[in-house]
């Protein structure tokens, strides 16, 4: 799973505050399962947000050529390599 990016970061967290003071102040509430539901529903806009900001074009070509010299899995469940085998110092995981 990737890192997220401090775009994502910033736009999240910013989002998760900015979203409860308002939907505290327009909805006036001071019970705690209001103010439940509106912590709640602020850290599911801020992770909508997050997961939605999109990486910078030189990144997203840099994956994709990581991606690329990984190799795919073929409709067989087989692998297909771009090149030769991965180094023995790389872990199994990133094969």
């Amino acid at each position: 799973m990737p890192r997220p990016i401090t775009a994502q970061l910033a736009y999240g967290s910013a989002t998760v505050v900015l979203a409860t003071v308002t939907l505290l102040l327009a909805s006036g509430t001071s019970s705690g399962p209001g103010v439940a539901l509106v912590a709640v529903a602020s850290l599911l806009l801020g992770v909508v947000v997050a997961v939605g900001v999109r990486l910078p074009a030189t990144l997203r070509a840099r994956a994709r050529t990581r991606t690329a010299a990984r190799g795919t899995t073929t409709a067989t469940g087989t692998r297909s390599r771009a090149g030769a085998e991965a180094p023995a110092r790389e872990h199994s995981l990133r094969r």
